[in-house]
């Protein structure tokens, strides 16, 4: 089985890409390699995702899976984006970030928003061709976070499809309708193709 490096120190990401990628790789954990991490300087999802990916496999000398993802709020003109996960600063916590948000949507009443996944494949630190990957989920925000399963914002993410909160979806249904469930799907198809 080959090994990857999973470039990320968010530990829900790790649990949920672990349990999609099972059995077809052996996932090592950037932290696990003490992989130190680098600015997140890029001004797209792509190109954090392309920063991650390819610090993670220069330090590990491993293929490397990275992604970024956010929560783009139409009302807010795609504000959190990049920033989501220190939206409300650099040490917010997801209830922090949860809160700074539903405040700043008090006033709006239009709540459509999407999350963005953006998912890269490096095979070396300097691959020429990396496997790139952006995918969005649509949805609602909620005015008050209901559901206790994923993190970030999935407690304030409403699917009117399903008429619950991601927070609410059970790991296995998330894991396979998110954003990153897709980015992860559609990239699997293009590595493979390639092996």
């Amino acid at each position: 089985m080959k090994k990857i490096i999973l470039a990320t120190g968010n530990e829900g990401k790790v649990r949920e890409l672990n349990a999609m990628l099972k059995g077809r790789y052996k996932v090592i954990s950037q932290n696990d390699m003490q992989v130190k991490e680098v600015p997140e300087t890029g001004t797209t999802f792509i190109e954090n995702a392309l920063i991650k990916a390819r610090n993670a496999s220069l330090q590990s000398k491993l293929p490397a899976l990275a992604d970024d993802s956010g929560l783009q709020v139409e009302a807010l003109d795609g504000d959190p984006g990049i920033y989501s996960a220190r939206y409300a600063g650099v040490d917010a916590t997801d209830k922090d970030n949860i809160e700074k948000l539903i405040l700043n949507m008090d006033q709006h009443s239009n709540r459509k928003a999407h999350f963005c996944c953006a998912m890269v494949f490096i095979h070396s630190a300097n691959d020429p061709n990396p496997i790139i990957v952006e995918k969005h989920w649509d949805g609602e925000l909620l005015r008050e976070p209901i559901g206790v399963n994923g993190f970030g914002y999935d407690p304030i993410f409403y699917l009117p499809d399903r008429d619950c909160s991601s927070a609410q979806l059970q790991p296995k249904v998330k894991n396979e309708i998110s954003h990153r469930g897709q980015a992860l799907s559609e990239l699997l198809k293009q590595l493979l193709s390639f092996e």
